[in-house]
């Protein structure tokens, strides 16, 4: 691709054709405001709606100023940010977008991250010159994910990019002209009435808070507060590379020892790792995949560690569904192995015991309501909570998290392999699957552990890996789009794999959408990405099967992988639901 010349605030750059003009200002560090530009390079997005009017800059031989996010670089073009009637044009943009918000800053969920209010201090606006009456609220509270207050709503349209054109999903849409024109489903419908996955990207997008998570911190804190609730609380993978951001770490930096002394602090009687599960979860599957291979059974299998993604094809292409692996994911795991092993073991009353989970995924907040995720009328998980609903509760508690001395988690829940850690980014849970299933169809151990294949970011990645004889085809997609791709190949008969991973997030649970904000940063998702595969180089047990505690957990309680009883526990089914 050829390359563009042109000048900046009189600074010459070169950048590729195509480009716009507020990506090519911010290769010579000028910052354009916008709040409706999206810019997805990890999954090669970009959202250029001009809705917003914000990111208004000069260019030489034009009359009218233009959009910088969507207008794309030309040779030899002259451009200017800085000028008085620029700069004046952008405030008097976000000045008219103030003017009809609601001013309930103090008090809103978002207060802290809203990019309107950090844009409203950066041009300091300390008065509305405009007035009009405030967008009336309509609360879409219906579904155990997501809240929508389209009084919040600026109308950017980021959520519909994000939905349509990362998730292929198509939930929300413009609707209405002028003064009425509002962000909606169709129709107006309830969120969980839709073909919504509940995978949470467009409240990880969204500038305000017309769109945040179901807080559940209260109920946890009734709990902890019950002197009868035992309370046990898990952490995911991604949680603990991500967490750090919130409390004033760089981005990528590992909290895990800080972190389980936090919720030590915040009083849950037992704190256990999602990774102690997550090799459970590998286990189960990698004996499910040996024996569809073997067994001549349905293949590909495809895994079944995220919720967005069995939502999604449980509407999009429910005739698949036999292909699912069966297990559920790890945290419902260790919930259904805690309820039942731990709490014989230590005589709990099931009715007094209270299990969260700490998730980077908005989708297992609806996850965990599943019906098909019980026992005995007793449900897995009771609790879940995002990352940054983790965060939240630890500053509220005025815990000094920096200060904190390092901890590990209660054991027999805390001990975990490094195919575990890697869980929380694209292509993890296919590498570990593969560890252990190599050595298990071969009974040879692996002298190089690292799959580099499946590693990255590309947004569908292919390999091959021999086992033995057989060569096994794999596939990696994040974000439903890509998906999408696979399943519509696998459909066609244009495909043919094994084994398939999917993520329904960008970068996989690095990137969910209950993490802390990466604002579609591919820089912010790799270092995330990074301290998770540092970790597993660090860990003196890399393969899953070697787990000595779950060892001790077939042979005490479940007998062996896929027993009856496994099977009654750790697995589960799916539903085809209604296409659109």
């Amino acid at each position: 691709m050829p390359n563009v010349n042109l000048t900046i605030n009189g600074m010459p750059t070169t950048v590729k054709t195509g480009t716009t003009v507020l990506d090519a200002a911010r290769t010579v560090g000028i910052k354009i405001p916008s709040l409706c530009y999206l810019h997805l390079p990890d999954v090669d997005v970009v959202c250029k709606n001009s809705s917003c009017r914000i990111c208004l800059v000069e260019v030489e031989g034009r009359r009218n100023l233009a959009p910088s996010c969507s207008t794309s670089v030309t040779e030899g073009m002259v451009v200017r940010t800085d000028t008085a009637r620029a700069v004046e044009a952008r405030k008097t943009m976000l000045e008219l977008l103030l003017s009809n918000h609601p001013h309930d800053c103090l008090f809103c969920s978002r207060r802290e991250s809203c990019e309107l209010k950090a844009l409203t201090d950066e041009m300091g606006i300390d008065e509305l010159p405009y007035q009009s009456p405030v967008r009336e609220a309509e609360l879409d509270t219906s579904n155990f994910s997501i809240v929508r207050d389209t009084s919040k709503c600026i109308l950017c349209r980021r959520c519909e990019a994000v939905c349509t054109e990362v998730q292929s999903m198509g939930i929300y849409s413009g609707v209405n002209r002028g003064f009425d024109t509002n962000i909606d489903t169709a129709f107006n419908t309830p969120m969980s009435e839709t073909v919504c996955t509940f995978c949470g990207q467009c409240v990880a997008i969204c500038p305000t808070a017309a769109l945040i998570e179901v807080d559940n911190t209260p109920a946890v804190f009734r709990a902890l507060r019950d002197p009868k609730k035992t309370v046990i609380v898990q952490t995911a993978p991604a949680v603990r590379v991500a967490l750090g951001e919130e409390l004033g770490y760089p981005v990528g930096t590992n909290v895990t020892g800080k972190m389980v002394t936090a919720l030590r602090r915040l009083n849950f009687d037992l704190v256990v790792d999602t990774d102690f599960a997550a090799d459970l979860t590998i286990i189960e599957e990698a004996t499910e995949l040996v024996s569809r291979i073997q067994n001549k059974g349905v293949l590909p299998m495809m895994t079944s560690c995220c919720p967005a993604w069995i939502k999604f094809m449980e509407h999009k292409f429910p005739d698949f569904l036999p292909h699912l692996s069966t297990c559920k994911s790890p945290h419902q795991m260790l919930g259904a192995v805690l309820k039942t092993y731990y709490a014989e073991k230590h005589n709990l009353n099931l009715d007094d015991l209270v299990v969260v989970s700490v998730m980077p995924c908005l989708a297992k907040k609806y996850e965990n309501n599943r019906p098909e995720l019980s026992n005995e009328g007793y449900p897995d998980v009771d609790i879940v909570v995002s990352t940054r609903e983790l965060a939240a509760m630890i500053k509220h508690s005025g815990i000094q998290f920096k200060q904190l001395p390092e901890s590990d988690f209660d054991q027999p829940f805390g001990e975990s392999s490094g195919a575990s850690v890697i869980f929380g980014t694209t292509g993890g849970v296919m590498e570990a699957a593969l560890r252990t299933a190599y050595e298990t169809l071969t009974g040879e151990t692996l002298d190089k552990l690292e799959f580099e294949d499946v590693r990255g970011f590309d947004g569908i990645k292919e390999g091959q890996v021999q086992i033995g004889d057989l060569t096994v085809k794999v596939a990696i997609a994040h974000t439903l789009r890509n998906a999408r791709k696979i399943m519509e190949e696998i459909e066609n008969g244009t495909a043919d794999y094994h084994f398939v991973e999917v993520m329904a997030c960008p970068g996989g649970c690095i990137g969910g959408g209950g993490q802390p904000y990466h604002h579609g940063e591919i820089d912010t998702l790799k270092k995330r990405a990074g301290a998770l595969y540092s970790a597993d180089e660090a860990k003196t047990i890399r393969r899953s099967h070697e787990n000595p505690y779950i060892l001790s957990l077939y042979e005490e309680f479940l007998g062996e992988a896929n027993s009856s009883l496994a099977h009654k526990l750790l697995h589960t089914h799916y539903v085809p639901r209604q296409k659109h």
